[in-house]
């Protein structure tokens, strides 16, 4: 009897990005926005936020669902999905991937969510209250739902290989990648993943009020300020990132670097007198990918003082005061829910690309004692090869994600 070959290790690259983000429609418009620091930050147009305590938020600007998708597919999805579908479109187009030439179950999507369609849903009930259920749309059964992006997007090329969604909040986007890389080990081809998200409605906006994080502040330039002193709360944005994840084995096209580590964990409760769980959440993730340290972190950024500083400690314990440089790009774009951790992502690669590190842009007074290089002002050319991804969301989800650049 002969012996089993051992299992080929399967580095998971990305070969394909598609941004819808609110400073930028498509990978590079968001990535010349965010280096030279112009922000998507404003008052709310999509509804009238004047009776609300928080007016500003991140919008997808000038975003036509019709130029890019066909119109059968327009009275059935919601903003958010629509979103999803194009920068579902734009990652397979940029990795030159044809669905169709690929083994049936060959390919998968694998999304993070962390509402659903708000604006749909908030529509429809209002119908549904002022003019009876006979007005409600059919297509509100499948349009609300949080795993409707997977599901568009599956439908849309054919995808029938292994597919899911997380719902982590704010790290959902990691997960969500992580839980692709594993279908690759599994055998998968490739797989489309990431998180594309969007509540701006009155619905959508009452319930991100509701948990108190959100900044109050009407400046767009001091309303959300990551580690700074005067750090007191976050906006809220919509887009994200979908990203082509492939077996580099079998990628066709240059790829922009390897997810090469990864590790998530949930704080404790309140109370119990136990740390957080990020340290040894960014250790584990190091390990994952045998790497001793990282040149850039691309930090979670909650813009709350107690948050702020448990993040920058756990940074300090693992890499030294000041040890790595740190950034919070999402400064520009506020907080995308699951969709913020996948633009994380994809800016880290793109910082691996053009060896620099973009800016954090309106934090003029750090708090003291946090012992972080913060990247300030103006993007920072420097030597990368490897990046830390963080995420944190409601509730306790702690995630970790380690990049780095593949030849």
């Amino acid at each position: 009897m002969t012996a089993a070959a051992p299992e080929r290790p399967v580095h998971a690259v990305v070969t394909g990005l598609g941004v819808v983000a609110p400073n930028g429609l498509g990978t590079e418009a968001y990535w010349a926005a965010t280096l030279e620091g112009r922000g998507g930050i404003g008052r709310i147009t999509r509804f009238d936020p004047g009776q609300y305590p928080a007016r500003l938020a991140g919008e997808v600007r000038g975003f036509d669902p019709a130029a890019h998708l066909p119109g059968r597919l327009l009275p059935q999805t919601d903003h958010m999905t629509r979103l999803a579908l194009v920068a579902s479109d734009w990652a397979l187009t940029e990795a030159g991937l044809d669905p169709s030439a690929l083994p049936e179950y060959g390919i998968g999507v694998v999304t993070a969510a962390a509402s659903g369609g708000f604006d749909f849903g908030h529509r429809e009930l209002e119908k549904l209250w002022s003019r009876g259920p006979e007005h409600v749309s059919a297509y509100q059964s499948f349009a609300w739902f949080y795993a409707v992006n997977t599901g568009q997007i599956s439908i849309r090329h054919g995808l029938r290989g292994p597919s899911g969604v997380i719902v982590t909040d704010q790290a959902g986007g990691l997960d969500a990648v992580a839980q692709a890389r594993r279908q690759l080990r599994k055998g998968g081809r490739a797989v489309l993943t990431g998180g594309v998200d969007s509540a701006l409605c009155p619905w959508g906006w009452v319930a991100q009020l509701a948990g108190g994080r959100v900044s109050v502040s009407d400046d767009p330039a001091r309303a959300y300020l990551p580690f700074d002193a005067a750090a007191s709360g976050h906006v809220p944005g919509e887009g994200g990132a979908i990203l082509l994840l492939e077996d580099a084995a079998r990628a066709g096209a240059r790829p922009y670097g390897e997810i090469a580590g990864y590790a998530a964990g949930f704080d404790p409760p309140p109370g119990t007198g136990r740390p957080p769980v990020l340290r040894r959440v960014i250790e584990q993730a190091l390990a994952d990918a045998g790497e001793p340290g990282v040149d850039v972190v691309f930090a979670d950024g909650a813009a709350m003082a107690a948050a702020d500083r448990a993040e920058a400690e756990a940074l300090a314990a693992v890499f030294g005061p000041c040890g790595v440089p740190v950034t919070v790009p999402k400064t520009m774009t506020g907080r995308l829910y699951s969709g913020g951790a996948a633009l994380d992502l994809a800016t880290a690669l793109l910082a691996l690309r053009d060896q620099v590190i973009p800016p954090t842009v309106n934090v003029t007074a750090p708090a003291p004692g946090l012992d972080l290089d913060l990247v300030t002002g103006t993007a920072r050319p420097a030597a990368l090869r490897t990046a830390l991804v963080l995420a944190r969301g409601h509730g306790g989800f702690t995630s970790a994600v380690i990049v780095r650049t593949y030849s």
